[in-house]
């Protein structure tokens, strides 16, 4: 593999020639060159370039981009073009065409406006990813391929015909029978009893939008299927064609979609599109949002739990904007290097950027790259240059690997159900918010862990594992989970867990059902917190002032678990808010709360994993600071994403690798400034 080999952290860019005068190309491919870009991106959008009228197929466009690319020694990433598919194809074949849940087509003058699931689309897929990559995956310049651009991007559900008749195949396969499926839906409920597979069809407008629960929660199951096995079926055709050492990726990072198993199906590395700015858009400035650009960190956790190296294929290099409405101002002086800096922070050793010329076509011509529409030099082409000499002297972090010894448990079920359940959903995006949070301003690294891709030998190298919410739970999860605290482990569970099986369904155990054992808790009664209550319950651990937040569970030691902490307002005044339990040579706890900011940071303290580096290293909150290692050799990030000067302190030497020099004492970072230390 050319890029991500472990060797060296590497740039590259989108760039579209169908955009461009070929007079431009040689020119633009020498000037990425010059400025340290490597590679480009190409073709994810221009099947009519290869395929200009149905079975017509005319290589030569790319062709003669590839001649260039080998004469200026630009490396390439081809794209297969079924993002967006050509309008003699729509046109004749309408059938092609994703719908509205009322089963309005979405009509050719966008993008991924397709199904999956069309037999049509399949076919004229296969045959242009077959056709492309048995052309081009010869040429010596194309080192790698990216399948379709974002999948589940702009549309995340599918109701057209073909998935309507997907979807029932998709269930005879899960069920087997029609008994099993109207067992499963709980479909006595409101007479929804189906008595032939021609009766289902995907979800459809209901009155008041109510839908049932438990089909939804199979449906979602059937999108990301769908979506995995498009990419399955273009991977196992550029497989074919691929030289030694090239790879198979594509980007994104989109819901609905079980990103975890599309890669180890169909991948060889995973690939996210990265952009901050989007913290700056004029509508997010009418939202509260206390993280800002720092909440891509999130997101590249969530990456680095499907892939612990990966690459960037498109990073935020210039204002991101639609003609339909999207506005966001010019990234600052610095910000390109902090952003890129985020990403290579958290396990990126590829950044390509998007894109390289702002287009002065289209809907994306406020979308701006590295150049503006008149292609002169600039101030972010001079920050782009300048990061390719930061990253030549930083090639041995190349291969490294984040560190952590705090997880928080994900599983796709989980994700997918607070999707559609409101109740559920309510405690997930305040619980993972607040602990996002408090690991990062208290600067304690942590993990993404999804449960339904891990097992318990995975989990053992965290020291506290945090699950907010495991609303559905199964058996042999929580065997997971038992054996990891049974081996030593400390597991945190909140509240609203156990209460589902795997359809949905709530269970009729004692809650929190198949969690009780592990936490030895019973809850006996649950409550939302009222309005009149501020949305707060507190409660006292040990002396400790501790928030419940958004719902309650009124909690009971079983025999052998010890009460933590005790509500302190409330009718429920005086009852377990937090219990803990001793089990094996490890110790779970179950709080009878969503997590806010504070109580994360409180279980942090109290649990002793709150700012690990605190020996090495003190940083302002307003920092984040994240760890790599290879070897005996580890490299601390500090970034800083304030347009303030912020002042750091390096309590034992570290080597600064970009000043090339030992430091020690007070550093002051400049706005949006980081540093990369060697120690």
């Amino acid at each position: 593999m050319k890029l991500l080999d472990g060797k060296r952290i590497t740039l590259g860019t989108c760039y579209y020639p169908e955009h461009w005068s070929e007079e431009l190309w040689e020119e633009d491919l020498n000037r990425m060159l010059s400025c340290g870009i490597e590679t480009v991106r190409i073709a994810e959008f221009a099947w009519s370039k290869i395929e200009p009228e149905e079975g017509v197929f005319d290589y030569s466009f790319f062709d003669r981009f590839l001649e260039t690319a080998r004469k200026t020694g630009m490396q390439v990433i081809f794209g297969t073009p079924t993002a967006t598919p050509p309008a003699w194809l729509t046109e004749k074949y309408p059938e092609v065409l994703n719908a509205d849940m009322d089963g309005t087509l979405y009509r050719h003058g966008a993008r991924r406006h397709y199904n999956y699931n069309s037999p049509k689309y399949q076919e004229l897929c296969r045959r242009i990813v077959e056709k492309s990559a048995a052309h081009y995956a010869p040429h010596p310049n194309v080192v790698g391929w990216q399948i379709d651009n974002e999948l589940n991007c702009e549309i995340d559900v599918f109701y057209s015909e073909s998935d309507t008749i997907s979807f029932r195949e998709f269930l005879k396969k899960r069920y087997g029978t029609l008994e099993a499926l109207n067992e499963a839906w709980g479909t006595v409920f409101w007479n929804q009893t189906y008595t032939a597979w021609e009766e289902i069809h995907v979800p459809r407008k209901t009155i008041s939008n109510a839908t049932n629960p438990h089909e939804v929660l199979d449906y979602t199951r059937f999108v990301s299927d769908s979506a995995c096995r498009f990419a399955k079926m273009q991977s196992d055709i550029i497989r074919k064609y691929l030289k030694p050492g090239d790879f198979v990726t594509t980007n994104g990072l989109f819901g609905n979609l079980d990103n975890h198993r599309m890669t180890q199906e169909s991948l060889d590395v995973f690939m996210y599109d990265s952009y901050p700015n989007f913290a700056y858009c004029l509508d997010s400035y009418e939202r509260e949002d206390p993280a800002k650009d720092r909440k891509w960190s999130r997101n590249l956790s969530e990456v680095r739990a499907i892939s612990p190296v990966f690459g960037i294929m498109e990073q935020q290099s210039g204002a991101n904007g639609w003609n339909t409405g999207m506005m966001a101002p010019t990234p600052k002086p610095g910000q390109l290097t902090l952003w890129t800096m985020q990403s290579i922070a958290h396990g990126a050793d590829y950044i390509s950027y998007f894109r390289w010329r702002t287009s002065t076509i289209g809907t994306e011509i406020y979308w701006h790259g590295i150049l503006d529409y008149s292609g002169r030099d600039n101030r972010r082409l001079a920050e782009v240059t300048a990061v390719h000499e930061k990253l030549q002297k930083m090639n041995a972090a190349a291969g490294s690997v984040y560190q952590a010894k705090v997880g928080i448990l994900k599983d796709y079920d989980n994700l997918w159900d607070a999707g559609l359940d409101k109740w559920h959903k309510m405690v997930d995006e305040a619980s993972y918010m607040a602990l996002f949070l408090a690991c990062q301003k208290t600067h304690t690294p942590f993990d993404y862990c999804y449960l339904d891709h891990m097992t318990e030998k995975d989990l053992a190298q965290y020291q506290v594992l945090f699950y907010p919410h495991a609303v559905i739970m199964t058996k042999e999860r929580a065997e997971i989970l038992e054996r990891y605290v049974e081996n030593g482990g400390c597991l945190v569970v909140g509240c609203r867990s156990g209460y589902k099986e795997i359809h949905g369904k709530c269970v009729m155990d004692h809650l929190p059902g198949l969690l009780s054992e592990v936490t030895g808790t019973d809850i006996p009664e649950y409550t939302l917190i009222s309005p009149e209550e501020g949305g707060i319950v507190p409660a006292d651990w040990d002396g400790t002032y501790l928030e419940t937040a958004v719902f309650n569970d009124l909690l009971s030691p079983l025999p052998g678990a010890q009460v933590e902490a005790r509500f302190s307002t409330g009718y429920y005044e005086g009852t377990p808010a937090l219990i803990s339990h001793p089990y094996g040579k490890g110790k779970a706890y179950y709080f009878g709360g969503a997590f806010t900011e504070q109580s994360a940071e409180v279980f942090l303290e109290k649990l002793g994993v709150k700012n690990p580096y605190g020996k090495i290293i003190e940083i302002p909150e307003e920092c984040e600071l994240a760890v790599r290692s290879k070897g005996d050799e580890n490299y601390l990030f500090v970034l800083n994403y304030t347009g303030t000067c912020q002042k750091i302190i390096l309590k034992a030497p570290a080597y600064d690798l970009w000043q090339e020099k030992e430091s020690k004492g007070e550093v002051l970072l400049a706005a949006y400034e980081t540093k990369v230390y060697r120690f």
